[in-house]
């Protein structure tokens, strides 16, 4: 699952893939928007990402589709 968060204050966005589903980090994403001081996101090779929800600007959910590196037949 490709996710990208858009911060605010900050040119760059955060990008990543996770192993989560869509509907897990949606449910992560609600619950830190409802009251919850931080969102934390867990990346596909085991990295956290902890992040204030006072400065998330944007939160992108991408396809679960896998990308295809190289010359694949």
């Amino acid at each position: 699952m490709d996710v990208r968060i858009g911060l605010q204050n900050s040119p760059r966005e955060l990008g990543f893939e996770s192993s989560q589903t869509a509907a897990e980090i949606e449910q992560a994403v609600s619950a830190a928007l409802s009251g919850q001081p931080l969102l934390k996101l867990t990346d596909a090779k085991g990295a956290v990402f902890v992040i204030p929800t006072s400065a998330l600007a944007y939160v992108e959910i991408g396809s679960e589709d896998e990308r295809r590196i190289g010359f694949v037949a």
